[in-house]
């Protein structure tokens, strides 16, 4: 009986002890279990980390980018180009075409700017001119533009908008309606230039610029009346496409010294302003010559400069003269079948008694090739290049005489 219990509780015991084993298995298992998921989890939270890490380094990376992109040209162009700022500058100051203004919490740029400031010097120009036809004589009406260049009533225009100083009659349209009648003062077909004065004052004068300092490329704004006073102070713009063209206007005429763009010009634009980025008057419009499309010429204001001071302070203008009558070299060659020393300028033909060209010792068969630094080709070319000397005024004149280059000084003086 004993031995039966002994083996009894020693039966107990071994169960107790697999009991035992197996609840400490299980717990053991659930732990691992427990790990298991704790690393799964802590993996997921180190995945979820990784990922946000990698996220925040790529907005980082774009938001340094844009940064970047935004204040790199600012330190390149203030440390790289520190020394190149004051030319850029100025340049920016010379060539404003693209630059945007604020004003008054809007915006404005260059070209809205410069026809802002000139337009109200800008004037329009009707005329009736009388026209001979055979046997047959009518009346006929043109439009043109102008632009006011002293405030008492000076006005630059073409010399062919008031019929070359033909004009039966000549309205100036001012920018505030009022008409009021002109007279031509000076005109010169040559140039294709004319002043008109008008009966009034405290006119806005528009600012005469440098034509002699254009280059091509950069802004040109025309100002006129393309088709009459129904489109009046159209403003087109383009650039200057190029300086010292030469344009034959009929049989007998050339234009020399033009200024080129590709700022539309019709026959109204006639007279108006050619402004440069500043709203400065470089240029006076002709459409008297017929091109191609997309082809307009100026007259640079330089030329005309000279004549608007005497036409302002006496009221007229008189060209100073040489006093010979000559002929361009080439022409010379072919009427006569010879051939001179010279392949260009005027070869004298007279001397007028006591003029300047005598008083210079000025030859018949001398050859005028150059005054001052201007070289001439032909008459018309001399004639012009006159305009911007005056009585007393002084110029070197390069002759060709006898095969030998010489210079001889010339002082212009005016017909009485």
């Amino acid at each position: 009986m004993d031995d039966e219990k002994r083996d009894l509780d020693q039966m107990m015991e071994i169960i107790e002890g697999i009991d035992t084993e197996v609840e400490n298995h299980e717990e053991n298992q659930y732990k691992e279990e427990e790990n298991i998921s704790i690393t799964v989890d802590n993996n997921k939270e180190k995945r979820k980390e990784k990922r946000k890490r990698i996220l925040s380094y790529v907005a980082i990376a774009l938001i340094s980018s844009i940064i970047g992109g935004l204040i790199s040209p600012y330190i390149v162009i203030n440390y790289l180009y520190a020394d190149m700022l004051p030319s850029l500058e100025e340049q920016a100051n010379s060539y404003n075409d693209n630059i945007i203004y604020n004003i008054e919490g809007g915006s404005i740029n260059a070209i809205s700017l410069a026809a802002k400031k000139a337009m109200s010097s800008v004037v329009g120009i009707t005329t009736k001119e009388v026209q001979n036809f055979g046997f047959f004589s009518q009346e006929v009406d043109g439009v043109g533009s102008g632009v006011i260049v002293d405030k008492n009533g000076y006005i630059l225009t073409n010399s062919h908008v008031v019929g070359d100083g033909n004009a039966k009659e000549i309205m100036v349209l001012l920018e505030n309606g009022d008409k009021v009648q002109g007279t031509v003062l000076w005109n010169d077909n040559l140039t294709d230039l004319a002043i008109v004065k008008i009966d009034a004052t405290n006119l806005p004068v528009a600012t005469l610029g440098d034509s002699d300092k254009l280059e091509v490329g950069e802004i040109a704004i025309a100002i006129g009346n393309p088709l009459g006073m129904e489109f009046q102070r159209t403003v087109t713009s383009g650039i200057i496409s190029g300086l010292h063209r030469s344009i034959q206007v009929d049989q007998y005429n050339v234009i020399e010294d033009l200024i080129q763009t590709d700022a539309s010009i019709n026959e109204g634009n006639s007279g108006g302003p050619l402004l440069n980025s500043k709203g400065e008057v470089i240029g006076i419009n002709t459409a008297k010559i017929k091109t191609a499309e997309g082809l307009g010429f100026a007259i640079p204001i330089n030329t005309v400069k000279p004549i608007i001071e005497q036409v302002v302070k006496e009221g007229t203008y008189k060209t100073v003269f040489v006093g010979i009558t000559g002929v361009e070299v080439e022409l010379y060659e072919r009427r006569l079948g010879i051939e001179l020393t010279a392949d260009e300028g005027v070869i004298i033909l007279e001397v007028v008694p006591n003029s300047p060209a005598d008083k210079a010792n000025l030859r018949a068969g001398d050859i005028i090739t150059k005054i001052d630094d201007q070289e001439i080709k032909n008459m018309n070319q001399l004639k012009r290049s006159l305009y911007k000397y005056k009585k007393g005024d002084k110029a070197k004149l390069s002759i060709t005489r006898n095969g030998k280059e010489e210079q001889v000084e010339i002082e212009f003086s005016i017909l009485k």
